[in-house]
């Protein structure tokens, strides 16, 4: 360097971190927020909480964890009465800019990486990072076509099969189908053996599902499932199969991925499945047992297959994947998670705190792969 040359000004990376949007999951989206905002380190990047509200509107949000949790007679959302942001493109990158009523536009500054705290259609599905692949920024986790195929979970079904990984039986019920024969619906699903379980086929956090032992509570299923997606899948059910799950974060460079330690959940008898409730409200007595209490071989297997179904959907960044381990010991897949529940009391983060990775150098570690990867074609 001369004598005359000046360094270069460095300053902090700048996270916009991004939660809401207008999906069922929209309150699940904000406590994973709240959580991951408290862990970032604010002495290493510059945090912008933005928040997407149940119509669309983007707002410059609280950063307080408080007010983004569940409590016993609430679920957090985004406050649609916050200043409007959007993402601007510049020549040098994309700049946050703030509109308030009766006020100039002003500006955050240049966006260095977006952590999409999304879960569910219009933000775990593809959309948003469609979006910011547009606008040239570097986001945390899959991009778009893995995105899409995990929050499909027919399509996830269709390209797992297509490399041999193994999955239930299953039936696809389209709008089509259901309004023009729904008797073929009907025998499809009979072909399965009941119980089965009827899904929405692109939601999660469990909305939307039901446990159906007989043809005479299909339609209700079937008609709840549309409720939240036009397009439904029906799957067997695993009688007598144990949950399980494995956390998966993507290699540095050309590493293959990492696996977590397998971990298992125990639902109260109360609850049918692993619904909603069981999931998410406070006083529900659901049990994550971590790591699992498998055999050797069973959790090799699981982990082996959770790698393979992250590189065969080109994921990025993390995902969680969910099995079932049944009677005999064979396991299949249930489906995976691009963007897994994210609290610290997460399976996904436990299953990492359990295998050496705690919960601020989980976030860490996912902003540096996002601040190290090519944008664009990748």
């Amino acid at each position: 360097m001369s004598d005359h040359a000046q360094p270069q000004e460095t300053r902090k990376p700048r996270i916009a971190v991004v939660f809401g949007g207008r999906s069922s999951e929209h309150a699940i989206s904000c406590v994973t927020a709240g959580s991951v905002l408290s862990a970032i380190d604010t002495d290493r990047y510059d945090v912008v909480p933005i928040g997407i509200t149940h119509d669309g509107r983007w707002v410059l949000e609280s950063a307080d964890p408080e007010r983004l949790a569940i409590t016993s007679d609430k679920l957090p959302e985004v406050d649609a009465t916050r200043a409007t942001v959007a993402l601007s493109s510049e020549t040098h990158g994309s700049e946050i800019v703030v509109h308030e009523p009766s006020s100039v536009p002003r500006t955050l500054g240049e966006v260095d990486v977006v952590f999409p705290l999304l879960h569910g259609p219009w933000g775990e599905d593809g959309t948003i990072q469609g979006l910011l692949e547009m606008a040239g920024v570097r986001y945390v986790g899959a991009g778009v076509l893995s995105s899409a195929v995990g929050m499909d979970k027919h399509y996830m079904k269709v390209v797992l099969q297509a490399h041999g990984l193994p999955v239930l039986p299953y039936t696809v019920i389209t709008p089509r189908d259901w309004e023009t024969d729904r008797a073929a619906c009907v025998e499809a699903v009979s072909s399965l053996g009941y119980p089965v379980f009827v899904k929405p086929a692109r939601g999660g956090s469990s909305i939307g599902i039901s446990k159906v032992h007989g043809p005479g509570r299909l339609d209700e299923a079937v008609e709840e499932a549309r409720r939240h997606d036009p397009k439904v899948v029906v799957e067997a059910s695993a009688e007598g199969g144990r949950e399980v799950e494995c956390g998966v974060l993507q290699g540095f460079g050309t590493n293959p991925p990492d696996t977590s330690v397998v971990a298992e959940i125990v639902v109260d008898p109360k609850h049918e499945f692993y619904d909603f409730a069981a999931k998410y409200l406070p006083e529900e007595q659901t049990e994550l047992t971590v790591p699992a209490d498998l055999p050797g071989e069973v959790t090799e297997r699981i982990r082996q297959l959770a790698g393979e179904c992250f590189e065969v959907l080109s994921c990025e960044g993390l995902a969680r994947v969910d099995f079932f381990v049944l009677p005999d010991d064979r396991v299949v897949l249930n489906e995976i998670n691009t963007m897994p529940g994210f609290t610290p009391s997460s399976m996904f983060p436990r299953m990492w705190a359990a295998s050496g990775v705690g919960y601020p150098e989980l976030v860490d570690r996912l902003l540096q792969l996002a601040l190290h990867r090519d944008t664009g074609l990748r």
